[in-house]
C-alpha cells in the first residue's frame, strides 16, 4: 500500500506542476508580445528619426555652401512616411503598433519653399539641390 501512495503523490505533483506551467505561459507571454512591440517601436522611431536627421543635415550643409551646391542622401526606411518641408524645420509622423503617432521636428537653416516629400519604404534617393542664380533651394525625390 505504500507504493500505491507514493504513485499518486508522484500523478499529484506532476499534474500541479502542469497547471502551473500553463498558468505561468498563459500570463508571460501576452507581456512578452506587448515588450517585444513596444521594443521594436523605439527602435523603428529612432531610425526614423536618424535618417530624417541624414535628410536635416544634407539641407543646412547646402545652404551653408550656398549656389550652386548638391548633396545626395539615400534614406533607407521600415514604413513609407510623408515629411512636411518648410524653411526652417522639416517633420513628420510615424504610426506606432498601438495606433498613436509619434511625431518628429527636426530644424535646420534653409530657404526651402513649403511642400512635402513622401518617402518609400525601403530605400530613397533624395537631391538637395541650390541652383545657380536661383534664389531657393529644392528638394526632390530621384526614382
Amino acid at each position: 500500500m505504500i507504493n500505491e501512495d507514493n504513485g499518486q503523490v508522484s500523478l499529484e505533483y506532476l499534474l500541479i506542476f502542469a497547471v502551473s506551467i500553463i498558468l505561468l505561459i498563459a500570463f508571460t507571454l501576452p507581456l512578452a508580445e506587448m515588450v517585444l512591440e513596444n521594443s521594436m517601436d523605439v527602435s523603428n522611431s529612432l531610425n526614423v528619426k536618424a535618417e530624417l536627421s541624414k535628410l536635416s543635415n544634407a539641407i543646412s550643409l547646402v545652404y551653408s555652401e550656398g549656389q550652386g551646391s548638391k548633396q545626395t542622401v539615400y534614406l533607407t526606411l521600415d514604413e513609407p512616411i510623408n515629411v512636411k518641408i518648410s524653411n526652417s524645420y522639416l517633420s513628420s509622423s510615424y504610426k506606432l503598433n498601438d495606433g498613436k503617432y509619434k511625431d518628429f521636428k527636426l530644424n535646420y537653416n534653409s530657404n526651402l519653399n513649403r511642400g512635402s516629400l513622401f518617402l518609400d519604404k525601403g530605400e530613397n534617393k533624395i537631391i538637395v539641390e541650390w541652383p545657380v542664380n536661383d534664389e531657393k533651394m529644392i528638394i526632390y525625390k530621384k526614382y
